[in-house]
């Protein structure tokens, strides 16, 4: 059965949030998502559509590329805003489509699956991805751009090398005709799923376009690449057989939290990030009901070139606060450099749910069931009355930043 597959992207979303907010066209208004009190090397979140076309500044960029142009509006970004109004957006391809038919990409990208629908409402594809469009704009004052395509990789790149560039905002690519659009893009690494390592390996073997990519030994190709060799070969052809209802259950679930930091932060102080870092993990790890038999931890120093990673097993799967972090912290200790760190994340891996306790030895039983009582009130009462109702001494301390990360959604400020 021939496939119709949309994907739906929001013009400069968090730009055009900002923009409507304020009752401005984001078509005509020189307006950034960057917090003007920050510094110059900060990161802009976005820009919009009139800055893109005009100056040609990228939609992610620093404070300091910023042309100096009288009357540019600076937005402070507030996450919480933008999720308000994606939500809005999702709301109206449910309007459309069932719940399994899209897959939400990103907070402004989103996949839909319209085979089955273009029956039942007697529309072409194009007119049905066109009335979605025009209803988005009138509701949120968003643009919405658009691809079509017999499948999801086809309509990412109708979407990308197409579909964004200019009024309607709107590209339908068939399978029989894409090889040959497809055929001349230059680099690699300009389409969707292809990393800049892997246009590199590619390019080593003398293959620079998707035209040498569609003509390329296969054998040679999953030799370099292993499986993924005839994925890139496939998708050079048109071809893509991921299915939007198809969900993924990964082989080994973990849950992670990372965050770059400030300024460089030293050896004491990063111990006190560990610990409030896998306090948080450790509540989402109960929360789960789930325990870990496995920690990870990397760090990236301050010279920005030189990192620490490593893993550590635990003597038994537990979501145990004391162990994770005692666990955390001596594979901290066992770091090679002491240099400042500039960003950190952690891990709990080989997720699990447990159907018995490993009592200890060398530990109280009484004592590790206190403890345990003991976090499971805090998580109700935080569930109850917000993340900052029971909080450690520690962050009172200049170096925590527990208190502003619950403050932020995403890095950002909420």
């Amino acid at each position: 059965m021939e496939r119709t597959v949309a994907v739906i992207d929001l013009k400069s979303f968090y730009a055009s949030c900002e923009c409507v907010a304020r009752h401005l066209d984001p078509l005509k208004t020189p307006l950034v998502c960057c917090d003007p009190y920050r510094s110059d090397s900060s990161v802009v979140m976005s820009v919009s559509p009139y800055l893109k076309r005009t100056y040609r500044i990228p939609n992610v960029c620093r404070k300091k590329d910023l042309p100096s142009l009288k009357g540019l509006i600076y937005a402070v970004p507030r996450m919480s805003y933008y999720l308000r109004m994606s939500a809005k957006i999702i709301a109206i391809f449910l309007e459309y489509v069932a719940m399994e038919d899209i897959h939400v990409y990103s907070v402004d990208e989103s996949f839909l699956e319209l085979t089955p629908y273009l029956r039942l409402y007697r529309r072409s594809p194009e007119v049905l991805v066109r009335e979605i469009q025009k209803k988005i704009k009138e509701r949120t004052g968003i643009t919405a751009t658009a691809g079509i395509a017999d499948n999801m990789f086809l309509a990412k790149c109708s979407l990308d090398l197409e579909g964004k560039k200019k009024p309607p905002y709107i590209s339908h690519w068939k399978e029989e005709n894409a090889k040959e659009k497809l055929a001349s893009v230059y680099p690699l690494s300009s389409v969707w799923g292809i990393a800049e390592g892997i246009s590199r390996r590619l390019h080593s073997h003398g293959i620079r376009t998707f035209g040498d990519l569609s003509m390329a030994n296969e054998e040679m190709l999953r030799e370099e690449f292993g499986l993924m060799g005839s994925q890139l070969k496939a998708m050079a052809n048109g071809h893509d057989e991921a299915r939007i209802g198809e969900g993924y259950v990964p082989q080994n679930p973990s849950l992670t939290l990372g965050q770059t930091l400030n300024r460089g932060y030293g050896f004491d102080e990063i111990t006190l990030l560990l610990q409030e870092m896998a306090e948080e993990l450790s509540r989402r790890l109960r929360s789960s009901k789930q325990t870990a038999a496995k920690v990870g931890l990397v760090l990236q120093y301050e010279d920005g070139h030189t990192h620490f990673s490593r893993e550590r097993s635990l003597l038994s799967p537990t979501d145990d606060i004391n162990e994770l972090t005692s666990a955390l912290l001596a594979i901290h200790r066992a770091s090679s450099s002491h240099l400042p760190v500039r960003a950190l994340s952690i891990a709990f891996e080989r997720l699990g749910n447990p159907t018995y306790e490993q009592l200890s030895l060398l530990e109280d039983p009484e004592e590790s069931l206190r403890r345990r009582n003991l976090a499971k009130a805090e998580d109700m009462i935080k569930s109850l009355y917000g993340r900052d109702a029971v909080l450690p001494c520690s962050s009172l301390l200049a170096s925590s930043t527990l208190k502003m990360r619950h403050g932020q959604i995403g890095g950002h400020k909420r």
